[in-house]
């Protein structure tokens, strides 16, 4: 990868870039030099190739906050009842650094991790970059431990599920962000579903680091061609309005019409010859959302990123970017696998506890051996482009029951699992009991077995004992 880094150095892209499991830098914006060329910015995406010993996990997750008295969305601010600032400054006391934008508490960060808002209030933990998924889950349960006891406190819960399950839009307050209040804006005019995503879904995410471009390139089809599998896996949003709402995800569904500019199954992946600055060519013609500067962002929807290149962007006249505005532009590309200087699988809804763990043990054992990485592309190798489109689509609503060539998706999946399996055995990963990383696995293997996504257990229990209410879910899916 050294030599794409022309121009600008390792250390000056790493130091903005963060690691897997990070969101992102907070910074004022406009800092550092003019980018001056296009080689600058696929150097970005080449910073992150690092040998196979410095390869690390990161896990982000996403939470419904609401008020245990009566089942309502946390506000940010709320009087005397339960708000999402009150849980992030109560987190402050557990070694969190509050990070304010216009005077409010908007994030936290401590030890290489952070907790961030999401537009509805969403809380979501970006994990710390770690050697193994049982650190992720020590992690996750440092985490939700943290979280639980400052939420019993205020009287409020916290939900694991990929979709809201009762409040409409006009119920779930907005975060006081300012870049939320440009994408608000900005969604109806690129899809119908956006203001859904931005405010009524929660996903499970992991981020996982390449060797070399041909690696990244390697790693990038396998993950995006079975990231349907794992919407499939991992379904847990099946309600909506406080009833079904005919989909296993729902979460998954929405993302396919929020603005299918930056979203999506991205063909040109599996194209010869794929490689960074094939990522850099989509990502610049993807229009923007905004353009930090001095802690304030300004609007540059739908505006060029070739154009801010040039010295001709309209909110900006005669200035160039900089290696930051790069960075914030690709935090708004939404593609089920997204390349910064890591990769990011975006396609499973939030969950339980066991999927937290279970989604990153999934993706390490495909990912992470070389043996497991080959064995992977050559089940998907051959897909077409419509094919796994199709298994986007069917997957959000049927799960493993998605039609797929001669069977389903749950054929499928018992061979992936299978090369997920042998992965983790093969890294050799031991926690103090002498188990390795598969033990994650089992929850799968026992879907996989059944066929039977958490998504239809809950359809099931809110037909039958639930009688048809959603009011249990609150207990039922609370961490």
């Amino acid at each position: 990868c050294s030599r794409r880094n022309a121009h600008i150095s390792v250390a000056d892209i790493e130091d903005r870039a963060g690691a897997p499991g990070m969101s992102g830098t907070y910074n004022p914006g406009g800092e550092g030099a003019p980018v001056e060329s296009l080689d600058q910015l696929t150097a970005y995406f080449a910073a992150g190739c690092k040998p196979e010993a410095g390869f690390r996990i990161g896990t982000e997750h996403e939470k419904f906050g609401f008020a245990l008295e009566d089942h309502t969305p946390l506000p940010y601010e709320n009087g005397g009842g339960p708000s999402v600032r009150k849980m992030l400054e109560g987190l402050v006391a557990f070694g969190w650094t509050p990070i304010e934008e216009e005077g409010h508490v908007v994030a936290l960060k401590h030890m290489g991790a952070s907790i961030t808002l999401e537009p509805g209030g969403q809380f979501e933990l970006s994990g710390a970059p770690l050697e193994t998924i049982h650190e992720t889950c020590a992690e996750v349960n440092g985490h939700l431990r943290e979280v639980r006891e400052v939420a019993d406190r205020i009287g409020a819960g916290f939900l694991g599920l990929g979709f809201s399950p009762k409040w409409s839009l006009e119920e779930t307050p907005m975060m006081p962000k300012a870049r939320y209040k440009l994408m608000k804006a900005y969604m109806p005019k690129v899809g119908t579903m956006g203001h859904q995503m931005m405010f009524r879904s929660c996903t499970v995410q992991t981020n996982l680091d390449f060797a070399s471009e041909a690696d990244m390139a390697k790693k990038f089809r396998v993950s995006l061609a079975l990231q349907p599998l794992a919407t499939a896996l991992f379904a847990n949003s099946p309600f909506k309005d406080g009833g079904l709402n005919g989909f296993l995800s729902y979460r998954a569904h929405v993302w396919t019409d929020t603005d299918n500019n930056r979203t999506g199954m991205l063909p040109f992946v599996f194209d010869e010859g794929f490689g960074f600055e094939q990522y850099r060519d989509w990502a610049l013609d993807v229009p923007m959302y905004f353009v930090k500067r001095n802690n304030v962002y300004l609007d540059a929807t739908g505006q060029s990123f070739r154009d801010f290149l040039d010295g001709r962007l309209p909110v900006l006249p005669g200035e160039r970017p900089v290696l930051s505005d790069w960075e914030d532009h690709l935090s708004t590309l939404f593609p089920e696998v997204r390349l910064k200087t890591f990769l990011e699988m975006r396609g499973a809804d939030s969950g339980p506890w066991n999927t937290l763990c279970a989604l990153p043990a999934f993706w390490v054992g495909l990912l992470y051996d070389s043996t497991a990485l080959d064995a992977a592309w050559d089940l998907v190798k051959d897909w077409t482009a419509e094919e796994r489109t199709a298994l986007r689509l069917g997957a959000a609503r049927m799960g493993l029951k998605t039609p797929f060539r001669s069977g389903t998706l749950q054929d499928v999946a018992r061979e992936v699992l299978a090369i997920s399996r042998k992965g983790l055995n093969a890294r050799k990963r031991l926690n103090g009991h002498g188990e390795n990383e598969s033990l994650f696995l089992d929850d799968l293997d026992e879907i996989v077995k059944t066929g039977r996504t958490r998504a239809e257990d809950l359809i099931a229990r809110f037909n039958g004992d639930w009688g048809g209410s959603i009011e249990p879910v609150f207990t039922e899916a609370a961490y």
